[in-house]
């Protein structure tokens, strides 16, 4: 009902009880009331300015409750004494008789209270029979997002929505497609115990980082299940088209908002050219297949060593690009020979993305992790020099700054290795590094879903684990602008990825978006460091210089080259050992000797620690 004719209700059953009782009271023989219209004006203003006071009108009939009986209570007592005053200080209140004023504020509250709880009981009445099976929902957010969610929903048997919550005040009280825009976000509590809603679906695909925070916080404390509305951008993109309720990214909650790109300036480089994706089937190398073929790459050669890897992005981005020329190979890029085969019908652009990378994995398995990320990434670059390949792009990590695993000594090792084959031979050469890259396989994201999903525990390594994250389109989308930021050859491209995240931070929310308590529904344990991992992790190195680029995010670093180390010597050296069993200590040395910062012993320092024993001299000597 219109808030309006809620408060025109209001006055005039105001005015009809004083008339009531002025009337009763005469039939009782109280003497006339000639000053009638005054005490009708003060008890109507007086009354009027009580009731909106005490907050009667920030609900609505619809969901009227024991709250709302409680502030009409308490105006009616409010308002007696104010129209007493009134009366007094105008010299009328002798003539009103105590019989009036006595019962007023009984009578009141039955002659407000009454209209309002039959409003409700019909309104549910009415609701329970018109779809019984309905869900019913409280959306945050009345905006556009909020204006298509109805839209999409009004012939949806599924769901009902019982009203809006906006932060505008403007919004109060005004319907969007009917449904009435019940107060500010941060009533929510409140709104969500009166309401009783079985979900709350945030509309608010332009919250910054900070609001979503507050947002799922205070769903969180209602105790209720909620869901994200998708983005009007991700149907434009090829979603599904219908608005289905989906869980709420965790990317949303990370402290930080999206980096944000210029998509056309990485498409525009390699529109029209011959792209090479090593590891082409896993988290980043598929993502980037389909950002290349939707650039509008002339012919995409994915390499991958999993053939239902490979055979899944291939059928996907046939279907998707039909007229792209596609070239699938099940071949290991370490395989000098189908590197060979890969790249003769001439490459622009290589994007080597082909590694292991499960740091507690990789501390047992020394060999693979050399062989794979280091020896196979030297014959990739290699066949891109002798093919002329115009710019070879290496896909590294973080944790190869100051290493202390060997996931992140033998990243180190495969910088140091492009470097040594692919240095000042015409084409050019970047390294992009990543944080942890969310929902990538392996990651830590899939596992706490697995275990909330299996009622838990959520288990973190060590309640002071930090780490960078950014999203795999971030990551991606990274990737393609080092191609046109200008740099020295060999220049090593980050994103400034804001804030360490707290792992336990984001196991805790994790567990609020699916709809649970954490330490009360879900557990959290804490099973200590796994072999390799370290407690924080390490964006810059000192040495390397690092500076913005015209991209306000992207940082830019020259390349830190090797001293006094023949590195030509030191990879012929790795293949020999590759080659022999029971090599395991030689390639320990091998590796040590490669990477002098590789500190496996400090794997619980600081950050602060670590660089400062990377540039002690006796470690850059």
């Amino acid at each position: 009902m219109p808030r309006v004719l809620i408060v025109l209700h209001d006055l005039f059953m105001i005015a009809l009880l004083w008339i009531g009782l002025r009337w009763l009271a005469a039939r009782a023989g109280a003497p006339p009331a000639p000053s009638l219209p005054a005490e009708l004006l003060i008890a109507i203003f007086a009354q009027g300015l009580v009731l909106r006071f005490v907050g009667l009108y920030q609900g609505l009939w619809r969901f009227a409750s024991v709250p709302d009986l409680a502030n009409l209570v308490r105006g009616a007592l409010l308002g007696v004494l104010l129209i007493v005053t009134l009366l007094f200080l105008g010299g009328l209140l002798p003539e009103v008789p105590r019989r009036v004023l006595l019962p007023y504020p009984v009578a009141l509250v039955v002659l407000l209270g009454v209209p309002r709880l039959l409003y409700r009981l019909w309104k549910d009445w009415r609701l329970a029979h018109e779809n019984p099976d309905a869900k019913r929902l409280l959306v945050l957010g009345a905006g556009r997002a909020a204006d298509a969610l109805l839209r999409d929903l009004s012939g949806d048997g599924r769901y009902s929505v019982i009203g809006l919550l906006d932060d505008n005040p403007a919004l109060k009280g005004a319907r969007v497609r009917g449904v009435p825009v019940l107060g500010p976000i941060g009533d929510l509590p409140y709104l969500a115990q009166e309401t009783a809603p079985n979900l709350l679906v945030i509309a608010m695909p332009s919250a910054s980082a900070a609001e979503m925070q507050r947002v799922v916080e205070l769903c969180d404390e209602t105790g209720l299940p909620f869901r994200a509305a998708p983005r009007i951008a991700d149907m434009l993109a090829g979603k599904p088209q219908r608005l289905e309720l989906s869980e709420v990214r965790i990317e949303d909650l990370l402290g930080r908002p999206p980096v944000k790109f210029d998509t056309a300036l990485g498409a525009l480089l390699v529109q029209g050219k011959r792209v090479l994706v090593t590891g082409g089937g896993g988290s980043i190398g598929s993502e980037l297949v389909r950002q290349c073929a939707a650039a509008g790459a002339a012919e995409l050669v994915v390499m991958e060593r999993a053939e239902m890897a490979l055979g899944g992005i291939v059928e996907e981005i046939a279907r998707e690009f039909p007229g792209l020329r596609l070239v699938p190979m099940l071949a290991d890029c370490g395989d000098p020979v189908a590197c060979r085969i890969a790249l003769a019908g001439g490459i622009d652009f290589v994007f080597h993305a082909a590694a292991c990378k499960q740091v507690p994995l990789l501390e047992g398995q020394l060999r693979e992790a050399l062989r794979n990320n280091v020896a196979a990434t030297a014959v990739v670059a290699r066949a891109c020099r002798e093919a002329g390949v115009g710019h070879f792009v290496l896909i590294s990590t973080d944790k190869a700054i100051c290493p202390v695993n060997v996931l992140g000594a033998s990243k180190r090792f495969a910088e140091l290795a492009c470097q040594a084959e692919l240095g000042g031979n015409g084409g050019r050469l970047s390294i992009v590094r990543f944080g942890n890259v969310l929902d990538s396989a392996g990651s830590v994201v899939p596992l706490f879903r697995q275990q909330i999903a299996e009622g838990g525990p959520v288990t973190v390594t060590h309640p002071e684990v930090t780490r960078y994250f950014m999203t795999i389109p971030e990551a991606c989308q990274l990737i393609l602008h080092s191609l046109a930021l200008p740099g020295e050859d060999g220049a090593v491209f980050a994103l400034d990825m804001g804030r360490p995240v707290p792992i336990r931070e984001l196991a805790e929310q994790m567990i609020r978006l699916s709809g649970k308590r954490p330490g009360i529904d879900i557990e959290v344990s804490y099973t200590g460091l796994r072999p390799g991992e370290k407690l924080h992790e390490i964006l810059f190195h000192p040495e390397e210089r690092y500076q913005r680029t015209r991209h306000p995010r992207i940082f830019q670093a020259r390349p830190r080259q090797a001293v006094g180390q023949d590195l030509g010597g030191l990879l012929a050296r790795l293949e020999r050992l590759l080659a022999e069993p029971g090599s395991q200590e030689g390639l320990q040395a091998l590796l040590r000797e490669a990477v002098p910062d590789y500190r496996p012993e400090q794997a619980d320092a600081s950050p602060e620690e670590l660089l400062a024993d990377a540039t002690h001299p006796a470690m850059t000597k």
